[in-house]
C-alpha cells in the first residue's frame, strides 16, 4: 500500500459509494463523517431507509487476521447479550475489500452519551464490563498484540527521538522526561495479572446509552489485564476515583473476579497511554487530518506542557496505588 493510501488520500466518496454498491447496497443519502481520526467512517442510508455506518480500516495497521478477530469478538459478544455495535455480514463475509481498503458496515445505533459522573449508569456499565470480560475469558486472541511497555513505551520513545516535530532547544529535557517517566512505570509495571480479550479503550467516548450502555469501537481490542477497561471510566480527585472503583468492581464481580493486585497498574497503564497516544499523533502526521486537527503539536508551549505533565505522573507514580476497602 502505497503512502497515499496510507493517508487515506485516495479514498474519494465516489469510492466508498461503489465499495457499498459492490455489496447491494444503494446509498440513498450523503455520506456524515463521524469523529475517527484512526479510520475514515460514515454514516448513511440506505435506499430502504436503514441507517448504516461503514468503516474504512487505516491501512497497514491492521492485518485481515487481526480484524476479523476484531470482528468475531464483536459478534461472541452479542452472542452473549453484551451491547456491542458488530459488523453486518455480507456473503457470509464481515470483512470486504475494496481497491486495496478492508472496510465493514454496521448497523447506526443511536444513544445518548454516556454520563461518567452518573454513579447510577457508572454501576451499570460495570456490570456489563464483566460480561463483556467473561465473554472475553472464553478464548485467546491469537493475531491481535499484547499490551505491554514495547508496543506503549519504548517503541514511541525511539519516535521521539527521530522526530523533527519535537522542537530541537527542547529535545533534551523532553526525552529525560520521558525517560524518567519508563522508568517509573517499569519499577511499578508487575505480572500479577492473568490476560484476556479486551475492549481495549474504554472510554467515555466509546460508550453509548441505550436504557443501559452500548460499547462501540472494538478497533482498539487487545489482551491485556481487566484493568484496562476500568480505569478510563473513573475520573475527579482520588477520594472520587475510588468510590467509582469501588462501585465498578462490585457491580462487575456479579459476573467476573476481579484481580485486586491489578489496581496497582493503573497509574502505570495511564503513563503508557500519555507515551502512546502522543507518539500516535506524530506516526500520523502525514495524514492531513493530523495536523489540521491537533496545530498545537507544532508550539513549543505545547512540549512544555508535556514535559510538565510527564514529571507530574512520575510523581504520581510514586504514590501508593488506589486501594479498596476490605470487603472487596
Amino acid at each position: 500500500m502505497n503512502d497515499k493510501a496510507f493517508t487515506f488520500q485516495t479514498l474519494h466518496p465516489d469510492t466508498i459509494i461503489d465499495a457499498l454498491f459492490d455489496q447491494g447496497i444503494w446509498v440513498d443519502s450523503g455520506l456524515t463523517p463521524l469523529n475517527s481520526y484512526e479510520n475514515r467512517v460514515y454514516q448513511f442510508q440506505d435506499e430502504d431507509r436503514r441507517r448504516m455506518v461503514v468503516k474504512f480500516y487505516r491501512p497497514e495497521r491492521w492485518s485481515a487476521d487481526q480484524i476479523l478477530e476484531e470482528h468475531l469478538f464483536a459478534q461472541e459478544l452479542l452472542n452473549d447479550e453484551v451491547p456491542v455495535a458488530a459488523p453486518i455480514a455480507f456473503n457470509n463475509k464481515t470483512l470486504l475489500t475494496h481497491q486495496g481498503f478492508y472496510f465493514a458496515v454496521f448497523p447506526s445505533l443511536g444513544g445518548r452519551q454516556f454520563e461518567s459522573d452518573n454513579l447510577d449508569q457508572m454501576e451499570l456499565v460495570g456490570r456489563y464490563l464483566g460480561r463483556l470480560h467473561q465473554t472475553g475469558r472464553k478464548s485467546r486472541f491469537v493475531a491481535r498484540p499484547e499490551i505491554g511497555v514495547k508496543e506503549y513505551l519504548i517503541e514511541p520513545r525511539a519516535v521521539f527521538e527521530h522526530s523533527a516535530l519535537v522542537p530541537a532547544a527542547l529535545k533534551e529535557r523532553f526525552l529525560k522526561a520521558t525517560d524518567d517517566l519508563i522508568d517509573a512505570v517499569m519499577a511499578q509495571w508487575h505480572g500479577r495479572f492473568n490476560t484476556l480479550r479486551l475492549h481495549g479503550d474504554c472510554h467515555a467516548g466509546n460508550i453509548l446509552w441505550r436504557d443501559g450502555p452500548l460499547f462501540v469501537d472494538l478497533d482498539d481490542a487487545r489482551t491485556g489485564p481487566a484493568v484496562q477497561d476500568l480505569w478510563m471510566l473513573l475520573n475527579g480527585d482520588r477520594a472520587e476515583q475510588r468510590m467509582q472503583m469501588e462501585m465498578i468492581v462490585e457491580a462487575y464481580e456479579e459476573f467476573s473476579n476481579f484481580n485486586l493486585d491489578e489496581l496497582a497498574l493503573i497509574e502505570p497503564l495511564r503513563a503508557m497511554r500519555l507515551v502512546y497516544y502522543l507518539a500516535w499523533i506524530i506516526r500520523r502526521w502525514d495524514d492531513p487530518a493530523f495536523p489540521q486537527n491537533f496545530p498545537w503539536l507544532t508550539g513549543e508551549d505545547f512540549w512544555l506542557r508535556q514535559i510538565s505533565i510527564f514529571i507530574e505522573q512520575v510523581k504520581v507514580l510514586q504514590e501508593p496505588p488506589l486501594q479498596l476497602t476490605p470487603m472487596y
